[in-house]
């Protein structure tokens, strides 16, 4: 089994956040593979279904983001998963809009929600960093996170997700590379990110 978080903040002032891509992101993935109805659980909604053939729980925790770890925890204490069973899907402001990179454990630069999840359950979880681009100015990234994509960007992140969501099967059978790979391929012929070579995924 296999835990998907997407990070974001609950209520609707927050639905459009670039914070909340994380959300989107882990929604699409339910749509793609009709996995419903969302059901409260694990202090946030969640929904259990198959990818590729193996149980997959999607959670979005209601904590608000400085307080995902403690969803995580209860979501992965009840299912009994390791670190290594988990994949968090998150806005990384150090990546261009529309890119995406995947690694294994590592730092949380300057992330609150992954700070939170490590404290709770370790460093060693998949993380999924959705590019949102970066203010230029590190005193402007929490209200630049905060704010809702513009209406420019909708295209590009309403591809993404949806390529996200084709990609999930990928995720579940651990080809990390080649989900990166093909949503850069993807992404690179829609216009939306340059064409340069990708790093393979750590």
């Amino acid at each position: 089994m296999l835990l998907f978080v997407g990070l974001g903040n609950p209520g609707p002032q927050y639905v459009g956040n670039r914070h909340n891509v994380g959300f989107m992101a882990v929604q699409a993935i339910a749509r793609r593979h009709d996995i419903a109805p969302w059901r409260r659980r694990f202090q946030g909604v969640a929904v259990e279904g198959a990818i590729a053939g193996e149980r997959v729980l999607l959670l979005l925790p209601g904590t608000y983001m400085n307080e995902s770890g403690r969803a995580v925890a209860e979501a992965a204490h009840f299912y009994k998963l390791e670190p290594g069973q988990i994949v968090v899907f998150h806005d990384e402001a150090e990546l261009p809009p529309g890119k995406v990179r995947l690694k294994t454990g590592g730092g949380n630069a300057g992330h609150n929600g992954l700070r939170s999840i490590s404290e709770h359950i370790g460093n060693d979880y998949r993380r999924v960093r959705i590019g949102v681009g970066h203010p230029g100015d590190k005193k402007l990234m929490e209200r630049y996170v905060l704010m809702d994509f513009a209406k420019d960007e909708w295209p590009w992140v309403e591809a993404l997700c949806e390529l996200i969501a084709d990609g999930a099967g990928l995720l579940v059978e651990g080809k990390d590379s080649t989900f990166q790979n093909k949503i850069h391929l993807a992404m690179s012929a829609k216009g939306f990110v340059d064409d340069k070579d990708e790093p393979a995924a750590k």
